[in-house]
């Protein structure tokens, strides 16, 4: 081989070992410092114990794999301890996190309620039309139910023979000139049901009317109609039933939740399909007394003056409520809000990109904004884009809510949980015990170590010794709270 041959080989293989020693230099004594989630030589930090994120109130001296699931044990660093009652989170994982902020202020909620409403007849403006004595059906107008009629307007003819004979008896005694009698038998005919318009009619003519025009008393709609020519008609047999229709009704169903504030007599815009572009304006009437069982609905009745006639009962309507603002309250965006079910959480900001879940009272809420009665004051900022995702962090770290201060009612106290174990240590901070599954709580046996509720529960134990166990769930974690010692088996 030349010596230029043997050169090459050689220069590659100083080459590659002055990289390696380069890289291995880079590695060990270059890396820079301060990126996130990377540890350096200059982090200092010390762990003050080792938790199972999922048993995050059980802590341990050492690191390993977690006694209770499936995965290693995270570090607790002493500035992540500083304040347990929050979760920080670096200023750039918050912006990945796409983290939004809101500010409690002061100011007015204006309510409104929009629902959907159906127009129907006005109940109190209805007429009845009956036979007022016994009598012949002789002629029909050609009415049907649905039709309008006006006032004054004729539905049937009858002979009413009673009547006949009370007109000529009242002429007879005028003719006399005796004006008690005259009187007396005028009376008569008023309380055998004749109309005073008939009465009159007959004094001024001199002649009996036994044939009797019905008409209607008010306009509106037909809504029934029973006669017919030739049918006999007995004294308060009903005839026709007249609906006006100088108001309307619109009627809708408010959930229970937003009608506290209801007011009788408050405004109320209308818009229906039927009348494009046209709002109509009316008055809150009533609100009924019963609820809806299945729909937890209360339904209000909005009066619509009609003295056109363009709303007809059956018409579909967007009803819009404008309930009274209410000034000086505390106002947040709905979309911040937890709600859980049992109470409504909030993400508060505190400083050095902390974030603490408090528990908040809500009142009213409109056009994408809640009042808030207690928990949070007028300057302070709470998260409103990816609280979800902290608030899971948080509960991961077993960070539980600041509550507003209500009493626990006994009522309200967590279940006992039972399980049968043997003692594996008695310690000064609890009881370490290797115990069967809790079916209750769907735990399968493991070893732990739980807190007692009374130091004294662990009096004359030993290690091996049996025990049943009875523990309750707590911000703690699972506290003893009542404990039996077992026989040993033979």
């Amino acid at each position: 081989m030349s010596r230029a041959a043997w050169k090459v080989p050689a220069l590659m293989g100083l080459v590659l070992l002055v990289g390696a020693a380069g890289g291995y230099w880079f590695a060990t004594q270059g890396r820079p410092t301060g990126i996130p989630g990377v540890a350096t030589p200059a982090d200092e930090r010390q762990p003050l114990y080792w938790y199972d994120p999922m048993f995050p109130q059980q802590k341990f001296d050492s690191p390993g794999k977690s006694p209770f699931m499936d995965m290693q044990l995270v570090p607790k660093f002493a500035d992540e301890a500083n304040d347990s009652s929050s979760v920080r989170i670096e200023p750039g994982i918050q912006q990945n996190l796409g983290v939004r902020l809101a500010t409690v202020t002061k100011g007015k909620l204006e309510q409104s309620l929009q629902v959907s409403g159906v127009l129907a007849f006005n109940a109190r403006e209805v007429a009845l039309v009956q036979a007022r004595a016994g009598g012949f059906v002789e002629r029909t107008y050609a009415r049907a139910p649905g039709d309008l009629i006006a006032a004054g307007d004729p539905l049937a003819d009858v002979l009413i023979p009673e009547w006949a004979a009370a007109q000529e008896e009242f002429l007879a005694l005028r003719r006399i000139g005796d004006p008690a009698l005259s009187a007396a038998a005028r009376q008569r005919l008023h309380l055998i049901g004749m109309p005073a318009a008939l009465i009159a009619q007959v004094e001024r003519g001199g002649k009996a009317r036994s044939v009797m025009t019905l008409t209607s008393p008010i306009s509106g709609v037909i809504r029934e109609l029973d006669v017919r020519i030739g049918m006999t008609l007995s004294a308060g047999q009903p005839l026709a039933r007249i609906n006006g229709l100088e108001h309307v009704w619109l009627e809708a169903a408010i959930p229970e939740a937003q009608a506290g504030a209801l007011q009788v007599g408050q405004t109320v815009e209308a818009r229906l399909p039927a009348l494009p572009g046209e709002v109509i304006h009316g008055a809150l009437s009533s609100v009924l007394p019963e609820s809806d069982s299945q729909s937890r609905t209360l339904r209000v009745r909005i009066e619509l003056a009609n003295s056109d006639g363009r709303l007809r009962p059956g018409m579909t309507a967007q009803v819009r409520l404008n309930q009274p603002s209410q000034a000086d309250l505390l106002l947040l965006p709905s979309e911040v809000v937890i709600r859980t079910g049992k109470r409504a959480l909030v993400m508060l900001v505190e400083e050095s990109g902390r974030f603490r879940p408090i528990e908040v009272q809500l009142g009213q809420e409109s056009d994408g904004q809640v009042a808030v009665l207690d928990g949070l004051e007028a300057g302070q900022q709470v998260v409103a884009s990816g609280q979800f995702l902290i608030d899971s962090e948080a509960s991961l770290r077993g960070l539980e809510a600041r509550s507003l201060g209500k009493p626990t009612m006994p009522m309200d106290q967590p279940a006992l949980h039972e399980a049968e174990g043997s003692v594996v240590e008695v310690g000064a901070q609890g009881l370490t015990v290797s115990h069967g599954p809790f079916k209750t709580l769907g735990m399968p046996g493991m070893t732990m170590t739980f807190p007692l509720a009374q130091p004294e529960l662990a009096q004359g134990l030993k290690t091996g010794d049996r025990i049943r166990l009875k523990v309750r769930e707590s911000d703690s974690g699972l506290l003893i709270e009542q404990l039996e010692k077992l026989e040993s088996a033979p």
